[in-house]
């Protein structure tokens, strides 16, 4: 690596660049990060920075391992490893999942407009079918409210505090999102694709769910034992959906 981290800018342009063309994000509202603990660094979306003009010199790279001081202040452009733009103003909520998440290689926000529904109503999105349990083992969980502590402290540290306090009782590379209350989805995976792939798949997810709710409002989830055959057949230790 000669200090310009090409290759996690590529594969971060490139996963940034698939939002708009999936259709799971609207203007700029959204943006991923791909990350490396061994180098580490972590690649972002700068902020405001239109997909479709976004090249692999407009990424910022930041400092894996930056984190707020004692007064929760965190200065991002002293944390930047690379770039010449201000890196998105999502940026310490994706340091704080890389540094919760060791598996985590890649994190994607979006205000996708059926997981935004779900989120903006406080309700996480129940497994309804097995095209849910294709991706998730169980329930995509909504976070509690911020406090207005929260909010003030800083409020993009505290938000991925939030999804992190969220997550504790589940197995993150079982459930690879969260819904944060109030504003949006946050989603994660081990490269750029996979966790773009995640994303996509929880807005039609949210899109089925919600439609289920409408035709049936006393729809109830799918069985555990349905549940554990549709997620253990793709990801467990004995699966065996697609190619080896």
């Amino acid at each position: 690596m000669n200090g310009n981290y090409l290759a996690l800018r590529e594969e971060c342009c490139e996963a940034n660049k698939q939002l708009p063309k999936l259709g799971i994000v609207d203007l700029t509202f959204g943006n991923v990060s791909v990350g490396d603990p061994e180098l580490g660094a972590v690649a972002i979306k700068p902020s405001g920075v239109p997909y479709e003009t976004l090249t692999p010199d407009d990424i910022c790279v930041m400092d894996f391992n930056a984190q707020p001081d004692d007064d929760f202040q965190m200065d991002l452009e002293a944390a930047k490893l690379f770039g010449s733009l201000r890196p998105s103003s999502d940026t310490p909520t994706h340091l704080r999942l890389f540094q919760a998440f060791p598996h985590v290689r890649a994190v994607v926000h979006t205000h996708s407009r059926n997981a935004t529904a779900f989120a903006q109503a406080g309700r996480g999105i129940p497994c309804m079918g097995t095209t849910h349990a294709d991706y998730f083992y169980g329930e995509v969980p909504v976070t509690r409210r911020m406090t207005p502590e929260e909010i003030s402290r800083h409020y993009e540290w505290e938000t991925g505090n939030l999804i992190v306090e969220t997550i504790a009782d589940k197995d993150p590379e079982q459930i690879k999102a969260v819904l944060l209350n109030g504003h949006a989805p946050f989603v994660w995976g081990t490269s750029g694709a996979k966790a773009i792939e995640t994303a996509y798949a929880l807005e039609i997810i949210a899109e089925m769910t919600w439609k289920n709710l409408v035709l049936n409002p006393d729809s109830e989830s799918i069985s555990q034992a349905q549940l554990d055959k549709h997620y253990l057949r793709k990801h467990g230790d004995g699966a065996y959906y697609g190619q080896r």
